[in-house]
This record gives structure tokens, sequence and C-alpha cells, in this order.
């Protein structure tokens, strides 16, 4: 097991509110160390819409979730955080000295004065096929994120789910892939509008081949995936062949250990003092979606904003005795030289 790191503060997230958590903190001297079960940062938006365009970020009309990400990474850049992705937070425990105990589940231990929990609604799992065998197949032909989209040119490709995910993938090996196969339950898609009107337009040019119905059964030879059985609406049973198959069913939030770290839950989500965003803990702060308090509202914009109000709850935390004044950016020459930028001269 690795050696502790001793820190004031560790951020439990790396999405975007995570990310902002990172520099309302380093606003006010305060270094952090960022966990997320993610193998990269950005959190929702990196994972499940990375392309897809954001409307509602103030005084940015439109960004992708991938641009929000990066310019978040830019402007936190000045506080220098460190990130531990791909792994997940197991243990929390308090110690007799008031900090915390951390132990991620790569064995990797924090000793932090607080913690952040900026988890979005928990860590991401797959959502999988629940079928007899198919575990073996994980990996090897069975997937449920494309890493390397070389792998399937020239493959006999069935990709099922109904969501942008899918439609993407779909579309994309369109003239690489061999044959593909797209398979949903019902002839309704939750994709963007363009995607599923070019999938019915490549359906009708044959070039993508869609079969309404649930995968129900799968036939294997010499240790290799050779066909699945889908059941249509009718009951009626088709068999089909492929190489590889893609499966987009969404991501399932699990709240995970956080259930075991004797917060107060209220329907998988932290309970949280708008003042001070701490939970019934001293010391742990919950941002987010993770949280829950009277007319909250799951909006970034919301996050950022409760970042703020626990950044200055956790500064009077560790610092009792210190005024914690607030500075604003456009004036302060102590905050510009935290962000590196040289103070302007007005007049």
């Amino acid at each position: 097991m690795h050696s502790p790191i001793e820190t004031d503060a560790v951020i439990i997230g790396a999405g975007p509110v995570g990310l902002f958590q990172v520099f309302e903190l380093g606003l006010l001297e305060i270094k952090t160390h960022v966990i997320d079960s993610l193998p990269q940062v950005g959190g929702q938006c990196m994972e499940l819409y990375p392309d897809k365009p954001i409307y509602d970020i103030p005084a940015v009309p439109v960004c992708t979730g991938r641009e929000l990400t990066n310019n978040l990474l830019k402007q936190i850049e000045p506080f220098k955080p460190q990130f531990h992705l791909n792994q997940e937070v197991s243990t929390l425990e308090q110690q007799t000295d008031g900090r915390f105990k951390i132990v991620t589940s790569q064995d990797q231990q924090f000793l932090s004065k607080t913690v952040f929990v900026a988890a979005g609604v928990g860590a991401f799992q797959p959502r999988t096929l629940n079928l007899d065998g198919i575990e073996f197949f994980v990996d090897k032909q069975v997937f449920y994120k494309v890493q390397d989209p070389d792998l399937f040119s020239g493959k006999k490709i069935v990709v099922c789910g109904g969501g942008d995910s899918a439609l993407d993938w779909a579309l994309y090996f369109v003239g690489k892939a061999k044959s593909i196969t797209l398979i949903h339950r019902r002839d309704e898609f939750k994709a963007a509008p363009q995607s599923v009107a070019k999938m019915r337009e490549l359906c009708a040019e044959q070039r993508i081949q869609l079969e309404i119905g649930q995968i129900t059964g799968i036939k294997s030879e010499d240790g290799l995936l050779t066909e699945i059985s889908v059941t249509g609406i009718d009951g009626e049973v088709c068999a089909i062949e492929l190489d590889s198959l893609l499966l987009f069913y969404g991501l399932s939030p699990k709240l995970g250990p956080i259930a075991q770290w004797g917060l107060d839950i209220d329907r998988k989500q932290i309970a949280v003092d708008t003042a001070t965003f701490q939970t019934s803990t001293a010391g742990i702060y919950a941002v987010g979606d993770i949280n829950t308090y009277p007319g909250k509202k799951k909006l970034i914009l919301s996050g950022f904003h409760e970042a703020a109000l626990a950044a200055f709850a956790a500064a009077a935390y560790l610092a009792p005795e210190k005024l914690i004044q607030l500075q604003y950016t456009t004036t302060s020459p102590k905050l510009h030289k935290a962000l590196g930028v040289s103070s302007p001269t007005f007049g």
C-alpha cells in the first residue's frame, strides 16, 4: 500500500463541478487532490455527451461537454491539482486528529483535513446484458465502450442501444465494418434527430440493418461468439451472425461505498446545509448532483454556485481564527498573483 498523501482537501469527482471546486479552493490558497472512478476527467460531460452542445453555461452561448471540460482544466492550471483517476474511493474514516483517511480501490491513501464529494450521481458503471455466458466474451468480442475503433474494421458488427452512443458508432462504422446491424427494443430512439434521420437513410440503402427486439440468446463455437438470437416484439426469433457485439445500454450510477460513510443520505443523495454545503459530518462537503436540499436543481451552474460557498466554508473550517475576506478576481492583486496574471491599471 502506498504511503498516505497528506493534504488540506480531497475532491471526489472530476466532473465540471469537481473541477470548478479546485478553482474556488485555489483562490483561497487551498491545494487539492482529485479522485475519480473514470479514466479521464469530465464526468458525465465526457462519458455521456462529449460532443453534444450545452446551452446553459452562463456567458457561454454554446459549448460541448469536451470544450467545457477543457476550459475548466485551463482555468485551474495555476493551482496545479493532482489527479488520481480510474480509482474509486473505497473507505472514508475520520481519525482521532480530525483528519479524514481515504483509501481508494488502487490502495492509494490520503489524510485530508477536508473532503468535497462532487461525485455526480455516483460512480458510473455500464448497464450490462443479463444473459448466461455473455461474461466470457466481454472485452474480447463483447464491448461496452469503444476504445480502439480500428479493431472493428472489416468485422460483422452488431450495435445495441437507442441513444447517442449506439447511433454515433453505428454511423461511424458504415464503410469501415463488413456489416452493421443495429438492435433496439423499440422503433423510437433517444439520439439526436439528425443521427436518427441518417440511420434511417442508411437502412433504406441497406447499409445498416435495423432489428427491433431484444437479444435473448447467444451461440458460440470453439470459444468464439458466432451468433446471437433476437426476439422481436411479435415474438419471432431471428439469428444474426457476428464478430463483435457493441452494447450501449447507458451508464448506471451507483452510490457504492458513499452509502457507508456515515453521512445523512436522502434517496441516494447527500443532505447538506445550504449556507455551507457541509454534510452531516463537519469537514465533509457535497456539491453538484450528489447533494440534496429543498429547491435543489440538478444543473451545472447550480453546482458552480455550491462549490463557491463550500470553498469559503472550508476555508473557515481550516483556519477558524482567520478572517476570510471576499475578494474579486477583477481587482485583487492577491488573486491575480495566485492566477499568475498581472494586475491591470485603471484610469
